[in-house]
């Protein structure tokens, strides 16, 4: 396994920077967000470390040079919207970007993309399924005649009151990505694996390993802590926000020592890449590079260095 970190916790710093902060920490690679140019629309999205919609041989000529020098691999291109947003021009924006991101991947010489499915919010599974069919089956034809996997990552998207009651991703859990990947057999349409999205949700985290190695492309490392008291106030059906705190890996209820004893049982041996989303960390860049630290540190118990 490699050891590695997700760029958005960094939007202050170029890519460049980037990879010298994770070679200067001992990191194996980065997982490089690449939405497109402009204003955020939610935390940690709206980070641009490579432009995709502008990226011509060139550029990408420059991106390897600086990815050899650093001696940094990048693990995979990370852009997560709502392609199947009820908008349509919401959604073809992220569709069409998608699709930036995937040629992109490609001119760079990498295997690997990271996204959502998306959803309707306000429509169950069953009723987001034809648009899922619309949608993602031709673009895992794309990813494929490009030579890309996608991962798919499980996070529902179900944190603010614009998010509720479905959330904005369909992939949220074992029962709909056996259903996802019956639907588009191809074996590059995987998944991004999060275990801390299913602590909260109230699952195992450890079950679907095994049931789903072929498809586990690339995982993130994030921990999460439950407010057992306040979810007993709420109740599951209020926002996840109410009762759950996303935290540095280490700092919350996932047993990291299971969590890698089954994923080296099942083979994995791609990136795990440091996913912070700790609000007692985003004081400063300062802050934000001693998380990222801290989590490493703490990882490196389960995973050895390559260099």
């Amino acid at each position: 396994m490699k050891l590695g970190v997700c760029s958005a916790v960094l939007p202050d710093l170029s890519l460049e920077e980037v990879l010298a902060f994770a070679a200067a920490e001992g990191l194996d690679c980065v997982e490089v967000m690449c939405w497109p140019k402009g204003k955020a629309t939610r935390r940690y999205a709206g980070v641009t470390h490579i432009d995709v919609a502008t990226i011509g041989k060139a550029e990408a000529k420059r991106i390897k040079q600086l990815v050899a020098a650093a001696g940094v691999e990048i693990s995979g291109l990370g852009y997560y919207p709502n392609p199947l947003a009820p908008d349509k021009r919401e959604a073809k924006v992220a569709i069409d970007h998608i699709k930036q991101v995937i040629r992109a991947t490609e001119r760079l010489g990498l295997k690997q993309m990271n996204t959502f499915i998306g959803r309707d919010p306000a429509k169950s599974v069953d009723a987001n399924w034809k648009r899922f069919r619309q949608v993602w089956k031709p673009l895992v034809k794309f990813a494929g005649n490009h030579g890309v996997r996608i991962g798919i990552e499980n996070c529902p998207m179900l944190f603010s009151d614009d998010e509720w009651p479905g959330g904005k991703n369909l992939a949220h859990s074992p029962a709909v990505w056996r259903r996802m990947f019956k639907e588009i057999p191809a074996r590059h349409f995987g998944l991004n694996y999060d275990p801390s999205h299913m602590v909260w949700q109230q699952m195992d985290y450890i079950r679907p390993l095994r049931e789903f190695a072929d498809r586990i492309f690339h995982v993130h490392a994030k921990d999460v802590r439950i407010d057992r008291r306040r979810l007993d106030d709420v109740g599951i059906l209020a926002t996840p926000v109410q009762f759950h705190t996303p935290k540095l890996p280490g700092l919350g209820e996932i047993d990291w020592g299971r969590f890698f004893s089954v994923l080296t049982d099942i083979g994995y041996n791609g990136a795990v890449a440091i996913e912070v989303e700790d609000r007692a960390f985003e004081g400063s860049l300062a802050d934000r590079k001693a998380s990222v630290r801290q989590s490493a540190t703490f990882l490196r118990n389960f995973v050895a260095p390559h260099r």
